[in-house]
């Protein structure tokens, strides 16, 4: 598989907002508007860091709605794609990717297979990235204050037109979609009890990239948490003889999951945390793994195929050939290439969701349905 691109994605979105005008207080009806977003993450939410920064991610990713590869880990659009549009915005450029990026309206800083907390060198040949969040929120700084730089120094409004507005950052939606890698990597390298026992460690990293956001003015906090590691096909698909009790009803990775759910409650408590800590935030907590395994585990009746088969690669009669790679299967060279339906697959590639997979998940979270407290993305600008 590409090392950086088919690592394990973490998954969780994590946004900061200010709304314009005057803030709006609890029982305010007012919708927030936001000029900008600003994402940190890893390949769930990466619209093109990696293939700048390394290889560019090859057909036939990209092709079902934007035509060509796109720099997405996806047959099309990602759920941070959808929350742009849902608020109205472009959709991101990613920071590390300078040809024809506009920044008007924000950054993306996200990069395939990205951690929490920072890497050593040792698990890179798992396609870890080298931009773990911290390195991230130090390019938001450096970003911040270059484009201020430019900004003042503009003859023109022309000149201007794809830097962001210094006054728009207290204002910016600040998207995070981060943590799965850090748990993927964990199963590689730790007993299940070892890696539980790091968790509080990896979300210490995560509470210090967030506070070092709010005292740069970062006020409005939205935080999608990780999904279903052991629902994603990759998590099964070398197992072919599992062990008694290793998968759940569902043909999961029981313990996978398990990991996944702690991880999950010591999120929560850490927003809750951050809430009285930070008390000029407010903080929406998003269960995106609900979303996930509930798509999973209804996805017939939803009108997708089998979750647990991926829509690209070639992994039949003993083959791993990831999608858009080429390998050779008894001596045939056998290309990874795309399904017939891929509207009705939840997993594009083994490791990463469909197109059609992200809109199902962002109708769902996006309503505040799913959210602590239940607020719509256009309203996470409120406090509770």
């Amino acid at each position: 598989m590409g090392p950086l691109r088919i690592a394990l994605s973490g998954v969780f979105i994590f946004c900061v907002a200010v709304a314009r005008g005057t803030e709006a207080g609890e029982g305010d009806s007012s919708v927030c508007a936001f000029p900008a977003v600003y994402n940190f993450g890893d390949s769930n939410s990466d619209t093109g860091a990696i293939s700048a920064a390394f290889l560019p991610i090859p057909a036939p990713y990209g092709e079902l709605f934007f035509k060509k590869p796109a720099g997405r880990d996806s047959d099309g659009r990602l759920v941070v794609d959808f929350i742009a549009e849902r608020l109205k915005l472009p959709y991101l450029s990613a920071y590390l990717n300078s040809i024809g990026s506009d920044y008007r309206h924000g950054a993306n800083f996200a990069t395939g297979g990205s951690t929490i907390q920072k890497p050593n060198e040792t698990i890179y040949e798992y396609g870890i990235s080298p931009f773990y969040l911290g390195m991230q929120v130090s390019h938001y700084d450096q970003f911040r204050e270059r484009t201020g730089e430019l900004y003042r120094q503009a003859k023109s409004e022309s000149d201007r037109s794809k830097l962001p507005r210094p006054e728009d950052f207290p204002k910016a939606l600040y998207t995070f979609d981060i943590g799965q890698n850090d748990l993927s990597m964990g199963f590689r390298k730790k007993s299940i009890d070892q890696l539980k026992q790091a968790l509080p460690d990896i979300l210490s990293e995560f509470a210090s990239a967030v506070t070092h956001l709010y005292r740069s003015g970062a006020r409005y906090f939205w935080v999608h948490n990780t999904g279903p590691i052991g629902c994603m096909p990759v998590a099964v698909m070398y197992n072919k003889n599992p062990a008694p009790g290793f998968l759940d009803q569902y043909g999961c990775a029981r313990q996978q999951n398990e990991v996944s759910t702690e991880f999950n409650r010591l999120l929560k408590d850490t927003v809750v945390k951050l809430r009285t800590q930070l008390p000029e935030a407010a903080m929406t907590y998003v269960d995106m793994h609900a979303a996930k395994h509930g798509l999973i585990i209804d996805a017939k009746n939803q009108g997708f195929a089998d979750p647990m088969k991926p829509c690209c690669g070639n992994h039949t009669n003993g083959a791993n050939v990831w999608c858009g790679q080429t390998g050779y299967v008894n001596n045939t060279e056998v290309f990874g290439g795309a399904c017939s339906n891929p509207d009705r697959v939840v997993s594009w590639d083994g490791v990463h969701y469909s197109e059609a997979a992200n809109r199902w998940f962002a109708d769902r979270i996006l309503s505040g349905s799913m959210s602590d407290p239940p607020v719509p993305i256009t309203r996470a600008c409120l406090r509770h």
